[in-house]
């Protein structure tokens, strides 16, 4: 505790007995990495293909992202997304990661908001509604506005997370999407869809 409190009062300059017996001893930077470019003849170490195969074994629910509409749009945005996962739990905290070319993106970020829709077992055609680009995604979808930020609540998903864009940040083609939770609920009952190895599923007894 005493050193800790010796280097707090260094920092803004405060004068203390260690200092006043000698001075503080120089530190010196580490070595900084040498940077270049990638050379043409060098070889990602996995293929696209590869990665896909690979991480396909890791079985993941599946989601809706919804947003509601700009002031100059007709309808609410909303896709699909694998990537979504809990956070933090103080402040309560949750992500999604999205593709950069993702013409639905654009339109959660000028919202500021979202809400991601928890699918069930019995929702993989609802999945593959809001799968393809360029539908109308809500044609016969029923849902109602999410309590804080007016988000579209799918009806009778198991469980739904209405948030707020905390921050965006850049993973390689993706982009990484953190929410601040202002509400949520879950019906407590069903089980959840799946996606594994290109397919949806469902628990086994």
């Amino acid at each position: 505790m005493a050193a800790t409190v010796v280097r707090y009062l260094r920092s803004v300059g405060s004068p203390t007995s260690a200092s006043a017996q000698r001075e503080p001893e120089s530190v010196d930077a580490l070595p900084r990495p040498a940077l270049r470019a990638v050379g043409a003849d060098e070889r990602a170490p996995v293929s696209p293909a590869e990665f896909r195969a690979v991480l396909g074994n890791f079985a993941s629910g599946v989601t809706v992202i919804t947003a509601p509409p700009g002031e100059d749009e007709a309808g609410p945005a909303g896709f699909a997304c694998q990537s979504f996962a809990s956070l933090s739990l103080d402040p309560p905290l949750v992500t999604f990661m999205v593709a950069r070319t993702s013409t639905t993106w654009p339109r959660i970020a000028r919202a500021g908001v979202f809400c991601v829709n928890i699918l069930g077992a019995e929702q993989g055609e609802l999945c593959r509604s809001f799968a393809v680009s360029g539908a109308d995604k809500f044609a016969g979808v029923s849902h109602t506005p999410a309590p804080v930020t007016g988000s579209p609540q799918l009806d009778a998903v198991p469980a739904w997370i209405d948030c707020r864009i905390q921050a965006v940040h850049t993973g390689g083609d993706h982009l990484i999407v953190v929410g601040r939770v202002v509400a949520m609920g879950a019906a407590g009952e069903g089980e959840p869809l799946l996606f594994h190895k290109g397919r949806f599923g469902r628990l086994a007894d």
